[in-house]
């Protein structure tokens, strides 16, 4: 009975041991949690990660504050410190909590965080308000000129199909004209080709010269 009373107290002392050992590996809660870009169906979360901790990844537990609506978000193999959350009801109060993974398991979750979500009217004050930020205005720029250097690109590559097009055209008519005078050389008439006549006691006139013959007439 001692003996049997003994090996569970042993096992009871290297569980806990256990415990304590994979509890001290696993990595402290986030810091600094916020919630940002507040919009009537969405908002995004961020943190921080102390100093010398391992983390592959994190957890999201977030909640409505009437209860009627709980979520949790778990990510692995990221390196990321912010998470957008989606599908979120308008004017709606929130409660979130962060935690992060580790190798042996997932830290403690970090203080309560609340927030509320916009009217989809101040959803639309917020949205004219981000085009004014400085942020914003230099992101729509960037786009801007990335627009331009595309349409400049396509402008070049058009005018080089032209160049190219009016090229192989005039090569063709070139090419048929040339064909031509050599066709024109081939099937020329054989009677420019034959001998010329020569006048004034030439050839002809040789051919056809007409004999005359000289009589002597002798009175008596």
């Amino acid at each position: 009975m001692i003996s049997l009373l003994t090996f569970g107290s042993l096992l009871l002392t290297l569980f806990g041991c256990h415990i304590c050992f994979a509890g001290a590996n696993r990595p402290a809660a986030p810091v600094n949690v916020s919630v940002t870009h507040l919009r009537a169906d969405s908002a995004t979360v961020s943190w921080n990660i102390p100093e010398g901790e391992t983390v592959i990844g994190f957890a999201i537990s977030q909640q409505r504050q009437d209860g009627l609506m709980q979520r949790f978000i778990r990510e692995v193999n990221t390196t990321s410190r912010a998470c957008v959350l989606w599908d979120l009801d308008e004017d709606m109060d929130y409660i979130i909590q962060v935690q992060s993974v580790g190798l042996n398991g997932e830290s403690l979750a970090s203080k309560k965080i609340h927030f509320r979500t916009l009217k989809k009217s101040e959803h639309f004050q917020s949205t004219m308000m981000d085009q004014e930020d400085p942020a914003v205005e230099g992101l729509n720029i960037s786009r801007h000129l990335q627009t331009e250097e595309i349409l400049i690109i396509m402008t070049v590559l058009l005018m080089w199909a032209a160049v190219i097009a009016l090229f192989c055209k005039q090569y063709d008519i070139i090419k048929d004209n040339d064909s031509n005078n050599h066709s024109k050389e081939k099937t020329k008439p054989l009677s420019e080709q034959s001998t010329p006549e020569y006048h004034n006691g030439g050839l002809l006139g040789s051919k056809f010269q007409k004999t005359s013959s000289h009589v002597s007439i002798i009175k008596v």
